[in-house]
């Protein structure tokens, strides 16, 4: 069985990735990592910003909670 033109693309476009320059493969799992470290403080920062909301609704909603129980 003979390689397609597509399996030799993607091996010509894999070999110009990995040989194509100085410092090709590091610039490219530099901002592959740049990339994750990012996405990473989003998701920080995503957590951050629903505790404080939930904490400030926590406290209102266990008043509440408490008052509906001796109330009834």
């Amino acid at each position: 069985m003979a390689p397609g033109m597509w399996q030799i693309l993607l091996v010509l476009l894999l070999a110009v990735l990995l040989f194509g320059g100085r410092g090709k493969i590091a610039s490219v799992m530099g901002d592959f990592a740049k990339g994750i470290t990012s996405f990473r403080k989003g998701l920080r920062d995503e957590e951050n910003t629903e505790e404080t909301s939930n904490d400030a609704s926590g406290s209102l909603g266990a008043e509440t909670r408490d008052d509906e129980k001796t109330g009834s």
